[in-house]
């Protein structure tokens, strides 16, 4: 009865006819219907004589009757995969239990119904959501695979109490990670027996619609998540639900933190960005609206999403916007340019984090459909038309009716009039070089808001040029691995070439290309492990540009000792994460920063520097460290040249390359776009120098390094870790000095430091004459020979005497030359302790490897702290006041303080700053009202030296005033008036 509005119905029984497979056509688009009636052989209450895992146990009887099944007929439709006749673009499936089910039946078996009275049917409705849910936790994906939209689960609870009864609970599979889950009791319709969907009190798209109506046909939502899956997506409109979920999955990994109001799930508000004319174009302003999805006319959309995160649990905003693929494929048209450009433009302004979720086809492509259909031909001979054309032209009919569409001059012939084509203007706009324009337009914005605020881009389906270009100008890029970023098609490529030579676009701008070329940051396998990522590089960014740290209260105690140790040499995973004490397993030694909190990003290219973010006390940082084994660089051959083969080239540690220092100009420049501390763990011994290296930009690389620390406007720590050394130019572009109010130097007991290796120092200082004058000065059985040989010469001995201690001095000089070399090797190491270090004032002190972390938290809470406090006192100054007057401004008031106490050497201790910054608002409060009025008292005195600028004075300050709040306007007017009376 369900199916009776199709015809041409196809039923196909599985192979235990337990599931009964029907099969119809519908607008081309084959929909599968499953059925089956689920018989239960035991309750839960028979488990107990069973063996079954803890997982097993940890489910509900029903949820596991119910994911056999459904895995039973999951199996069917892969069985009928490649039947062209049953393969399904659009799957239901329902099951109908038959034998009853007690409420102790939806619940693990460890678990009874504890319900109070009252509340039983609001407890079942949470209790099948969280039911369905679990299944679709573990069948979902495949169901996506499989194209199961929808599943629907008919029970009857057996309850003394108002859960009595039939129950349907419907689950709208949209991702395969996230789902919509409906629950509906069956109640009386308003026609005598028959049954109705009720979900009372909860609005559901089912609610009072009889059960045995018929399936609804595809409607323009199911049919555009079914062309974004034909294509290798998620439907742009269903993201925010994957942000859900993975806002949920985030606070499952924090359950030390309340979530807000005490609400089982966080909350998230997406509200959908549109034109405030629905004829927007360039410069037309945004507004927020509720509307149903896939109502768009535009090829992008966007929402503002609110969101609490265990970072930010009374909430954070950001802008996402995203290509709808089933819009013309994705294309940037000028309107697409336009909206994407709006919301560039406010996610700057309010200084918000932008994620652009990238799935298009590039710049659109068009011609001019009303002239394709009429144009006609100018033959050279209209009755051989193989001896080629002279022009195309329009008749006097079509051209009165489109011509507006073209440029075109009239020619008279003897029997007609033509009007031949010059040019072809269009009537649509969005054909040709206007969408480049628009694409040169938001590639300019986009590029901009990396600058000025935080910008993410995720490639969640096939990128292809302007889009690829948007992907590498927001800089941070996450890429599915199964979807490319490509500036034209494999196709259009070989028809360049001339021979087939690409197989796909994979091979062009897969991660296997721009994972390894600094493109892309990080790889992610779906979209859901997508949406995480963003999430989690969320956890690490201030709520807006230029805001607080999101700092959380560390798992990991800030004054843990740093119990990995290295060998010969130091292993950067270890020292940033910690390590296993031995491969086979044991106790976990600690690294510097906080356990699991490392994320590594740009893994793949320039393995000789590992770059990423982790938490130090549960404050954000950016970290630079540096490969001490040799790693491998793989240049993939290129199958458009012939002669073309894969190189590996080795690549030594502790060098930078051109690639590597690229790499690390890259990572310290996000860092400082994101607001974060920089640890840098030095342990460089220079830079390549070769010929090829030099040819390939290692000057340039090394240059941005310094230019993009002398820039960094957060605290900077440079750290030679245990067994480190930092020598030559690696030292000279990491040194204090290139930016001395934010970096501080520090070094570990054993590290090293000098211009030179040691080996290569006595090669120049200590050359092999000053080594036999060593020996001379301090070998006994030397400087005996050599009395003897002067006493000899003295006494003009014979010349087989003289002859004889001469190569008895030169026997011992060479015996003692590898002895006085490595004597001379440890005499230059001399020179690159840290204790040098230290004493030269290069660095601020030596700091001990295994009491670094706590050290170095306490300097970043109080640099964080600092700068925060300085931050504030220069927005209050004004532009005049640089950052080392506003650090001693602030000096000056703690040691005014009776904190400080006038003492210079309390300025040092960091409980007395934090308690004078804690127990003092009201003081500094003061001071920085000082300031601003002197900031303003600078600004009117500039106006004041200009007559004409005085008299505009009153009229700016009326116009000033109308622009204030209401709410404090007349409040300011009073105040004016007092001072100027």
């Amino acid at each position: 009865e369900k199916l009776k509005h199709y015809d041409n119905i196809r039923y196909t029984p599985s192979r235990d006819r337990q599931w009964h497979l029907y099969t119809v056509k519908e607008n081309n688009i084959r929909r599968n219907f499953l059925r089956t009636l689920l018989r239960q052989s035991v309750s839960s209450e028979g488990l107990a004589s069973y063996q079954v895992s803890d997982h097993e146990l940890s489910r509900s009887f029903t949820s596991r009757s119910i994911s056999r099944s459904l895995v039973s007929a999951m199996e069917e439709l892969e069985l009928n995969a490649h039947n062209s006749a049953i393969k399904s673009e659009h799957a239901h499936m329902y099951l109908c239990i038959l034998q009853k089910q007690q409420i102790d039946d939806l619940l693990p078996y460890h678990k009874k119904a504890n319900i109070s009275d009252g509340n039983e049917e609001a407890a079942v409705v949470k209790i099948l959501d969280d039911l369905a849910r679990e299944i679709h936790a573990s069948v979902g994906l495949k169901m996506h695979r499989l194209a199961v939209c929808e599943w629907e689960v008919k029970l009857c609870i057996s309850s003394e109490g108002d859960a009595n009864g039939a129950w349907r609970v419907v689950v709208t599979n949209v991702t395969g990670h996230a789902c919509i889950v409906h629950i509906y009791r069956e109640a009386e319709g308003t026609v005598k027996g028959s049954l109705v969907y009720d979900s009372t009190p909860r609005p559901c798209p089912l609610h009072g619609l009889p059960v045995n109506v018929p399936y609804r046909t595809l409607g323009s939502l199911d049919r555009k998540r079914l062309q974004a899956r034909k294509s290798n997506t998620v439907y742009c409109y269903d993201f925010p639900l994957a942000f859900e979920t993975a806002l949920n999955i985030s606070w499952d990994k924090h359950p030390e933190i309340e979530r807000p109001a005490g609400d089982r799930k966080p909350t998230i508000q997406v509200t959908e960005l549109m034109f405030a004319d629905p004829r927007g174009t360039w410069g037309t302003p945004l507004v927020p609206v509720q509307r149903p999805p896939s109502l768009n006319d535009v090829g992008m959309v966007a929402w503002i999403v609110e969101m609490s995160t265990p970072e930010f649990p009374s909430g954070r905003t950001i802008f996402v916007v995203a290509n709808d693929v089933t819009f013309r494929n994705g294309s940037f048209g000028p309107r697409e340019d336009a909206f994407f450009k709006a919301v560039t433009d406010v996610a700057c302004s309010k200084k918000l984090p932008l994620i652009y979720l990238a799935a298009n086809s590039g710049a659109r492509i068009g011609v001019a459909e009303e002239v394709k259909s009429c144009f006609k031909v100018g033959w050279s001979d209209e009755k051989n038309p193989e001896r080629g054309f002279q022009y195309v032209y329009l008749t006097p009919e079509d051209y009165a009716r489109i011509g507006t569409s073209v440029i075109a001059h009239e020619l008279k012939l003897p029997h007609e009039t033509r009007w031949v084509i010059d040019t072809i203007v269009g009537k649509e706009d969005g054909l040709g070089v206007e969408n480049l324009t628009g694409s040169g337009a938001i590639a300019s914005a986009y590029s901009r808001a990396y600058h000025e605020t935080f910008t993410l881009t995720y490639v969640t389906g096939r990128t292809v040029g302007i889009g690829a270009y948007l992907a590498r100008l927001g800089m941070r890029c996450i890429q599915r691995l199964d979807q490319p970023i490509i500036l034209t098609g494999f196709s259009a490529l070989n028809k360049l070439l001339g021979r087939e030579v690409y197989s796909s676009h994979m091979q062009l701008g897969g991660p296997k290309i721009m994972a390894t070329n600094g493109v892309v940051h990080l790889t992610v396998s779906d979209d859901l492990e997508g949406i995480s990522a963003i999430l989690n590089w969320l956890s690490f960014v201030p709520a807006r540009s230029g805001g607080p740290l999101p700092i959380l209260r560390p798992l990991d105690p800030p004054d843990r000792p740093v119990e990995y140790l290295p060998d010969t040499s130091c292993d950067p995973h270890a020292a940033i994460s910690g390590a296993v004490e031995h491969p086979s397993g044991g106790r976990w030694l600690g690294g510097i920063f906080d356990r699991d909190s490392f994320v590594e990003t740009l893994e793949g290219w320039a393995r000789t520097v590992v770059t990423g973010r982790a938490k130090l006390g549960g404050i954000p940082v950016g970290v630079v460290a540096v490969e001490t084994s040799t790693v491998m660089q793989i240049i993939p051959a290129d199958p458009g040249q012939l002669d073309s083969h894969e190189r590996v080239v080795p690549q030594a540690g502790q060098v930078w390359f051109p690639d590597s220092a690229t790499k690390t100009a890259q990572a310290v420049m996000d860092f400082n776009r994101e607001g974060l501390p920089l640890f840098i763990l030095a342990n460089w011994r220079g830079f390549s120098g070769g010929q090829r290296d030099l040819f390939e930009g290692i000057l340039q690389a090394g240059s941005a390094i310094v230019e993009n620390l002398r820039t960094y406007n957060q605290p900077v720590f440079v750290y030679l870790p245990m067994t480190g050394e930092l020598r030559g130019g690696a030292w000279v572009v990491v040194d204090g000095k290139i930016n001395p109010d934010r970096i501080e130097m520090y070094a570990e007991t054993t590290a090293k430091g000098n211009v030179l290796e040691p080996e290569g120092l006595i090669e120049i200082k200590f050359r092999a004459q000053e080594l036999l004058q060593s020996m001379g000065r301090l070998d006994s059985e030397l400087v005996d020979l050599r009395a003897k040989l002067e006493e000899a010469a003295r006494q003009m001995q014979t010349r087989e005497t003289v002859s004889d201690l001469q190569n008895r001095i030169s026997s011992r000089e060479k015996k003692l030359l590898p002895l006085y070399t490595q004597i001379a090797t440890k005499f230059a190491e001399l020179h690159d302790t840290s204790l040098r270090m230290a004493s030269k004032g290069v660095i601020e002190r030596v700091v001990d490897w295994k009491n670094s972390r706590s050290f170095f938290y306490g300097r970043l809470r109080r640099r964080v702290v600092e700068d925060s406090l300085i931050n504030t006192l220069r927005e209050a100054a004004g532009d005049h006041l640089d950052y080392k007057s506003a650090k001693e401004t602030v000096k000056r008031w703690f040691l005014e303080s009776e904190f400080g106490g006038g003492k210079e050497e309390s300025w040092s201790d960091d409980e007395a700053f934090f308690k004078w910054k804690l127990e003092e608002p009201r003081n500094l409060e003061e001071k920085l009202q000082v300031l601003r009025v002197h900031k303003l008292s600078l600004q009117l005195s500039a106006s004041g030296n200009s007559a004409m600028d005085l008299r505009a004075l009153p009229q700016a300050l009326a116009a000033f005033l109308q622009q204030v709040d209401p709410s404090i306007r007349s409040e300011l007017i009073d105040e004016m008036r007092t001072v100027l009376h």
